[in-house]
């Protein structure tokens, strides 16, 4: 028993996500709520994240935020759903559009942003740090806060700082959080 090999793209084609993704535009703060329905509604969606590190009181914390704040990247995953639903859908204000037309992302692109995601999601603190050696900083230290120095090493807990205490060279190492960049 054979089967027509047109029928069975056609039918294959119906079930495959499209190649392209829409772009849409959400409330402010609520791009997970938007991912979640949109789920609800059988879209893939894609949000991309970048690791983030915020300073607090017991050091740099890793944190994830949107890469595009307000925009969530979703596509049908059957050939015949409309995407019409998706402008009332909860967290989303509507839908990007060029004129009349919705914008489309190609899936390659999607895909390097995928990659970049994975990059800077593996990353530590030292390769995402914006502090180099050579760097003059100001210190935060509550018993040192406001004096000058320079970067002397970088490293994922630590930065070694050069600092100039009673008139001799002095390295002081501080966490992240304990140094600014001098502007």
């Amino acid at each position: 028993m054979t089967q027509n090999p047109q029928i069975a793209d056609t039918v294959l084609d119906d079930f495959a996500p499209s190649p392209r993704w829409y772009l849409a535009y959400t409330k402010p703060r609520q791009e997970h709520i938007a991912q979640t329905h949109l789920h609800y509604q059988a879209f893939e969606t894609y949000l991309p994240l970048y690791k983030k590190f915020k300073k607090t009181e017991q050091g740099p914390v890793a944190q994830f935020e949107p890469m595009f704040p307000r925009y969530i990247l979703f596509r049908p995953s059957r050939a015949e759903q409309s995407i019409s639903t998706v402008r009332s859908t909860k967290g989303i204000t509507t839908l990007v559009r060029f004129g009349f037309e919705p914008a489309l992302v190609n899936d390659e692109l999607v895909q390097r942003i995928r990659q970049l995601e994975v990059d800077r999601n593996q990353a530590t603190l030292q390769e995402l740090s914006n502090l180099k050696a050579g760097q003059t900083v100001f210190l935060k230290h509550t018993a040192l806060a406001g004096m000058e120095g320079f970067v002397q090493s970088v490293s994922s807990k630590r930065v070694a700082v050069l600092l100039e205490i009673l008139g001799r060279p002095t390295v002081v190492q501080l966490e992240h959080h304990q140094v600014e960049l001098s502007q």
